[in-house]
């Protein structure tokens, strides 16, 4: 017999202290197997062919249950099993959160030549979250983000990016996002919508944002993680500069997948890094 399983968190890292345990259709354990540094579980185990419960655990995440079948021939994929932060499925508690910029990313990845991307960040930025007490749907978010902050990682292609053909971040040296609404989504999963304004451009912009959970940090605080995703169009912002190949096949993409990945810090003071 052969069982096999993935552990990951929502955000695709490995749980590697996740342990699967096995029981008949009595209850019965029938077999516990811990994930290794990969968090993959490989378990020889022999059983009868037929309807198993596997059970998946991890410290700081919620337990998952799920029915699995071994075949005749002594096989049970289990596949991917996801698992979700402790508190996941809830906001953080209401009030103010700071998000800590050495510890979050605001990235974009943008199509180069038709086949590969090209990925920068954003360097220097500084958010806010306010989580409501009463009505969640009206909690809000703000963010401030330096534009010559751009890094791609290519000091030419870092300075035509801040120029006028771009962000012209001397003209308007901060690209600024206000929450208008926010709505479920799923059990952990909303939808914040919202005002981006760049270039002195301003338009709607919905951010898909998963909720990763709640857990002390090692300074005394309480951190909240999320990860959000949102697709842009370069036009929406007059951010027209483009070459044309030979093969007719534009230079750069037309838009932008932005990702974002936020810690935040309850109340308004950050300890150090």
């Amino acid at each position: 017999m052969a069982l096999t399983a993935r552990i990951r968190t929502r955000d695709g890292w490995a749980v590697s202290h996740a342990v699967v345990t096995v029981t008949d259709m009595t209850g019965t354990q029938v077999l516990r197997a811990e994930a290794d540094h990969e968090g993959a579980v490989r378990d020889t185990t022999e059983l009868a062919p037929g309807a198993y419960t596997v059970i998946v655990t991890a410290v700081g995440y919620a337990p998952t249950a799920s029915s699995a079948i071994v075949t005749a021939g002594g096989r049970a994929e289990i596949g991917t099993v996801t698992l979700t932060r402790q508190g996941g499925a809830e906001l953080p508690p209401p009030g103010p959160w700071t998000v800590d910029p050495a510890h979050s990313s605001i990235a974009a990845v943008a199509q180069h030549l038709g086949i590969s991307s090209v990925h920068g960040r954003f360097t220097e930025f500084t958010a806010a979250i306010d989580i409501a007490p009463d009505d969640i749907t009206r909690s809000r978010v703000e963010a401030v983000i330096h534009a010559a902050s751009i890094d791609t990682g290519n000091t030419m292609r870092d300075g035509h990016l801040t120029s006028p053909d771009f962000l012209d971040a001397e003209q308007y040296p901060q690209i600024t996002y206000r929450s208008t609404h926010l709505t479920p989504a799923g059990p952990d999963r909303w939808t914040v919508s919202g005002d981006l304004t760049m270039r002195g451009i301003a338009r709607p912009v919905d951010l898909d944002l998963a909720y990763l959970g709640t857990g002390a940090d090692p300074w005394g605080g309480t951190r909240a993680a999320f990860r959000a995703t949102t697709e842009l169009r370069r036009e929406d912002f007059a951010m027209n500069y483009n070459q044309v190949l030979q093969a007719g096949i534009a230079a750069i993409g037309t838009t932008l997948k932005i990702e974002l990945d936020i810690q935040a810090v309850q109340g308004t003071t950050l300890p150090a890094a």
